[in-house]
């Protein structure tokens, strides 16, 4: 396997995904924001003699898709170290062992709240693409905004989970929100492909 998740062919990054270690489901969040971006790509590029603003989602999804892509090695990266971490937990000096677990954690839930954040935006921004684009490629689109809206949900469930119980915790509450949005785009993106 690559040391870079980006530079691994498919079917390695799929055996690694299925295997015992890093990465784990922010990885695959990642990705699956970062195809949602090229869908995106190439149904603005498709689009252009349809809406005029087709330009300006080209650019957009290529920020998101460069942004994006990037996080799949970097929450392997730092899930591994958070695993590591809690397997020598016992090592950590135990007046300090909270304090290092829950940082751990909550850099462990920096990663995917960038993801859902990305996630959510190409999900509004596919929406507008089913709505304005080109006819033919308009089910593309609606793909993208549900491949978005899963990595959406998938990076929000991480901070959940690597916040702990904490449902009161703002990261928790935006990611909350941005599913609500990726949601509600995502809905409207499949009803107006129909």
């Amino acid at each position: 396997m690559a040391d870079d998740l980006l530079d691994a062919s498919l079917n390695d990054f799929l055996d690694t995904l299925a295997g015992k270690s890093a990465p784990a489901g922010g990885s695959a969040a990642a990705i699956t924001v970062a195809m949602a971006a090229g869908l995106v790509i190439m149904v603005a590029r498709a689009s252009k003699d349809y809406w005029r603003e087709a330009g300006g989602a080209i650019g957009q999804a290529e920020t998101f898709r460069a942004r994006v892509a990037p996080l799949a090695q970097a929450d392997a990266d730092v899930y591994k170290d958070a695993m590591a971490l809690l397997h020598r937990r016992e090592e950590v000096a135990e007046r300090y062992r909270d304090q290092t677990l829950r940082e751990a954690l909550e850099r462990a839930a920096e990663i995917p709240i960038r993801i859902a954040v990305a996630g959510s935006d190409l999900a509004c921004l596919g929406a507008l693409l089913v709505e304005n684009g080109n006819p033919e490629v308009r089910a593309d689109a609606a793909i993208a905004c549900v491949l978005a809206e899963g990595g959406t949900r998938a990076a929000a469930k991480l901070v959940e989970t690597n916040l702990g119980a904490t449902p009161d915790d703002p990261r928790v509450r935006h990611v909350r929100m941005l599913v609500g949005v990726a949601a509600e785009a995502s809905e409207r993106a499949l009803v107006a492909a129909e």
